[in-house]
């Protein structure tokens, strides 16, 4: 891989690797990709096997051991993202720096002055904006500006709907630059590039639901998938219903609009994340009885609308937070929840990419992350302002260790030499109707 041919990123906060991914497509190598969840980065390892993953706090990490022990160096970094979670905003008081539940963000923001790249990303809830949170929020745009940043405003609340993603997602984004590098031109945020179904505008239509998900197995027609999460995938010739243009372009049967993300090597045959869940018979009756766009009053679940978008997918709580299922949405033809797949799909993650093979830990990565395509949109205005070319990758990259998909806490805690109880273990959680 010839790294100093495409512009550098670091991720912090990197979950599985929604903003890798995307980043990726837009031209950048991630060379160095931060997340404390093992689990996680078991998984971030098995999508990304050539770049280094550090399974760390950002309270731990320094910017002189990102770049000493990832291919990073002395290389000037070209863009730090991530999205650190920001809570117990109800607690904030004049400084809420000294909230520990807020600190995460400031260790961001501390990593983003000592790496010194040239631009930064930051995602976050939209509640950060609303109400009282503001303040936080301004703390946030000064501490930026401390470290010699210049943040783009007014900010942006982008919905990844807008963006190609056939999902409502609203989420806070934050960029900027070194301030000397945005003394003549500023940093500027994506323009949409699709409207969800249904709209007044003249851009293109973002794809329904139905267009995202059609083509994937009627996971109910198979016993098989009550005990594992992969079926042998039908050509586009064997699929019940048209393959849309999104669904192909998700099943690797066409490019993506300026994807520069390496071609992955892996069994086309197969499609993983469809283990199916076992829901009661009155559940089922109960999801069958609710309207499409409706939600299931006993559960509480969203039933999704084929000609629609779907509802924003969330991720629970984790382990150290009593382990809660965020409620999945409804099948919008089966009497059933939708797979990890088809969440995937709904989210923009291409049929290679893969998730643990849990369905806790698949939907809350899924659920945790930025939608790839939305984050691809945000970082090709970064490689614009740049002023680099985006270059399409002549590696191939070959994803070969199945088992990081299926390591429990301790298993993946011992795999990165790292302390199991660093992620509290799951304890308890809802029932599955």
């Amino acid at each position: 891989m010839n790294n100093n041919a495409r512009p550098i990123a670091v991720d912090l906060f990197a979950g599985a690797g929604g903003m890798t991914l995307g980043f990726e497509q837009a031209g950048f190598d991630v060379l160095a990709a931060v997340e404390v969840d093992p689990v996680h980065c078991a998984i971030h390892c098995y999508n990304f096997p050539l770049w280094k993953v550090f399974c760390k706090s950002v309270e731990e990490m320094t910017g002189g051991e990102i770049r000493d022990k990832s291919s990073i160096g002395d290389r000037a970094i070209d863009v730090v993202f991530g999205g650190p979670p920001c809570q117990g905003f109800s607690t904030i008081g004049k400084r809420a720096e000294d909230d520990p539940r807020n600190s995460l963000v400031f260790h961001f923001i501390r990593l983003v002055g000592e790496l010194q790249p040239k631009f930064f990303v930051m995602e976050n809830v939209r509640g950060m904006t609303l109400g009282k949170h503001q303040e936080f929020l301004g703390e946030i745009i000064d501490k930026f500006q401390y470290y010699g940043y210049t943040v783009t405003l007014p900010y942006k609340i982008l919905n990844a709907a807008h963006y190609g993603v056939p999902q409502n997602r609203e989420r806070l984004f934050l960029i900027g630059g070194r301030q000397e590098l945005l003394q003549t031109e500023e940093l500027k945020y994506p323009p949409p590039v699709t409207q969800p179904p249904r709209g007044s505008s003249n851009l293109p239509a973002t794809p329904t639901v139905w267009e995202a998900i059609a083509d994937l197995p009627a996971v109910e027609n198979y016993s098989e998938l009550r005990d594992r999460d992969w079926i042998e995938r039908a050509t586009p010739e064997g699929c019940a219903t048209p393959v849309s243009p999104y669904a192909r372009q998700m099943r690797g049967e066409t490019p993506l609009d300026r994807d520069y993300a390496y071609p992955r090597q892996y069994n086309h045959t197969v499609l993983t994340g469809c283990a199916r869940t076992n829901h009661s018979p009155g559940a089922m009756e109960r999801f069958a009885k609710t309207l499409p766009g409706k939600t299931e009053p006993v559960s509480r679940f969203h039933k999704l609308d084929p000609q629609g978008i779907c509802n924003t997918l969330r991720a629970g709580t984790p382990s150290n937070r009593g382990a809660f299922t965020s409620p999945r949405p409804i099948h919008p033809i089966a009497a059933r929840c939708i797979t990890i797949r088809e969440a995937a799909r709904l989210h923009s993650y291409p049929d290679w990419f893969r998730f643990h093979a849990t369905k806790w830990h698949g939907f809350r990565q899924i659920g945790n992350s930025v939608p790839p395509l939305l984050a691809a949109s945000v970082a090709a205005q970064i490689m614009e302002r740049l002023g680099d070319k985006p270059l399409k990758p002549t590696l191939t990259i070959e994803l070969a260790n199945p088992e990081l998909l299926g390591l429990n806490m301790s298993a993946a805690s011992k795999h990165f030499g790292v302390d199991p109880h660093t992620i509290a273990p799951r304890t308890r959680g809802r029932k599955q109707n």
